[in-house]
């Protein structure tokens, strides 16, 4: 980057600072996000393994759980790997070029719109299965669970279009320290030479757009399924019918959670170190955790993964 002067030099590169204070600790905490990151992909290859080789889970709520699982793999690989070479001191590996980063936004980006599109369609495949369950073969078909994964990942590229158009516009011309992990929209605001106001108000809208669009269907999906669940005379059945949406409801509050604190705000984030770790909640412990609960949650998944990782399905 050329020195600041009065004629402004646009920015060509960042630096991303990461977790600048743990310096001493580098190697460690390299150690505990590369852990995390090898279970990571591990674990959901594992889901997406099992599901595609045992035709019992051959149905569309598995179906929905494969792209969720290969979407949890491609989310951390964008900002992960990057995150390690920073904490090793790669030649380079805390330098990301501009479109680089703008880049990394805009993935980012469209993998966390399309999950919140996956989870609110495989909670409306859960309120059909236990409300209507007479109507569900014809409601949720094969058909209808390609059309509706295909529009969530659709409506997912669109997402980040204009909010990173708009990023593009900025003018970036005095430090280029991204006191981040990763390119995330608010740091990056915190460095532009620009009015960033109409760009705030923007990324307000279209992630409040996204965030309640989604979790109203998941509201009233859940809403009628506790309503059908009451009405269940039998508590056998009641706790058969839930077991089947538990799993889903931690993976929905662990994600939502973290998304309304971090992106639902109009003002730059005033607590840099605060919003690492909640980034680092969302962007690398919920993908790690999500296969786990939905593996021990869920009978079905447990003894899929027993027969495929033993010994004598192996011989066979």
């Amino acid at each position: 980057m050329q020195p600041h002067s009065q004629n402004w030099t646009q920015v060509t590169e960042f630096v991303m600072v990461g977790f600048a204070g743990v310096h001493e600790a580098r190697l460690l905490f390299f150690t505990i996000f590369f852990t995390m990151y090898l279970f990571t992909l591990a674990e959901n290859l594992a889901i997406i393994l099992v599901v595609g080789l045992d035709h019992r889970l051959w149905r569309p709520m598995y179906f929905f759980l494969t792209h969720l699982s290969c979407l949890e793999i491609w989310y951390t690989s964008v900002t992960v790997p990057k995150m390690l070479a920073g904490f090793i001191g790669i030649d380079g590996g805390k330098n990301i070029s501009y479109v680089g980063c703008l880049s990394q936004l805009f993935i980012f980006t469209f993998l966390g719109a399309t999950e919140c599109f996956l989870l609110a369609a495989m909670a409306y495949d859960r309120y059909v299965a236990i409300c209507m369950p007479l109507h569900y073969g014809s409601l949720v078909s094969w058909g209808s669970c390609i059309r509706l994964a295909a529009a969530c990942w659709l409506v997912g590229l669109l997402t980040p279009i204009l909010p990173i158009y708009l990023m593009s516009q900025l003018i970036f011309c005095g430090s280029n320290i991204v006191d981040h992990f990763f390119c995330d929209a608010s740091p990056l605001l915190a460095l532009s030479c620009s009015d960033v106001t109409l760009k705030e108000t923007v990324d307000f809208l279209v992630s409040l757009a996204v965030l309640l669009a989604s979790s109203t269907v998941i509201a009233v999906s859940y809403g009628n399924i506790v309503w059908t669940l009451l009405h269940i005379r039998s508590a056998a059945e009641r706790r058969k019918a839930f077991s089947t949406c538990a799993a889903h409801l931690m993976v929905v509050s662990l994600f939502y959670g973290t998304l309304f604190f971090m992106y639902v705000r109009t003002k730059v984030a005033s607590s840099i170190n605060f919003n690492k770790v909640v980034s680092v909640f969302y962007s690398i412990v919920t993908p790690m955790l999500n296969p786990l609960i939905y593996s021990l949650r869920n009978k079905e998944v447990k003894g899929a993964l027993g027969r495929a990782f033993s010994l004598k399905s192996w011989k066979k």
